[in-house]
């Protein structure tokens, strides 16, 4: 929602498929926060010369806006101060044993304070992996499609914030699991994916 707001009170002539692209959602989902704005009297839409629209927020439109930036931000410190208290753990712990090189699975902000915080620790980054992000860089590291890529590592830190179970079960089959490290605050995520996996049948 407050990108929707965000995009019309920058361009007040911004199309949806514009703003499904910013907000990198599907066309019908974006149009159903634009017209949920709408109900809510928060954008205002007028016509303009050749049957094309103008959008505008509304008073309520720029409270609404200023709220949900405030929410958004507190949410964003918060994450940020959690973030990186975990990491910075983990690769202290993994200094402690010895680790020198070490790795992170998955493109993120999560990925983004990881590599932050490594610059405190005596170690090395390998390389940041990602099978869907492959090629690209990524705070100045190319993006690996896989574990192997990166050369030695000593250990792994989960990062990934959309799929962390995928990431670790990817990880589990190239690295022993004492070597993989997942930040608390993913943990959930992990124990929600893997007991919702179907149970596997034994025998005929």
């Amino acid at each position: 929602m407050l990108g929707v707001l965000s995009a019309v009170e920058r361009d007040s002539q911004v199309s949806q498929r514009t703003i499904s692209r910013e907000l990198n959602v599907a066309l019908g989902l974006a149009n159903a926060y634009f017209k949920r704005c709408v109900r809510k009297g928060w954008i205002k839409i007028q016509q303009v010369p050749r049957r094309r629209y103008a959008y505008y927020l509304t008073p309520q439109g720029f409270s609404e806006k200023t709220r949900l930036a405030t929410q958004y931000f507190s949410a964003s410190f918060t994450f940020f101060r959690k973030a990186r208290g975990q990491i910075s753990e983990l690769i202290e712990d993994c200094a402690r044993r010895g680790a020198k090189r070490i790795a992170f699975a998955g493109v993120s902000d999560l990925a983004e304070v990881a590599m932050i915080c490594a610059l405190e620790f005596p170690v090395t980054v390998a390389g940041v992996v990602d099978p869907e992000q492959a090629g690209k860089h990524f705070c100045g590291t190319k993006v690996r499609a896989t574990l192997d890529e990166c050369g030695p590592v000593d250990a792994v830190i989960i990062t990934h914030l959309s799929a962390p179970y995928e990431a670790y079960r990817a990880l589990a089959d190239a690295i022993e699991p004492d070597r993989i490290q997942v930040p608390a605050l993913l943990r959930v995520a992990l124990q929600q994916a893997a007991s919702s996996e179907p149970e596997q049948q034994v025998g005929p």
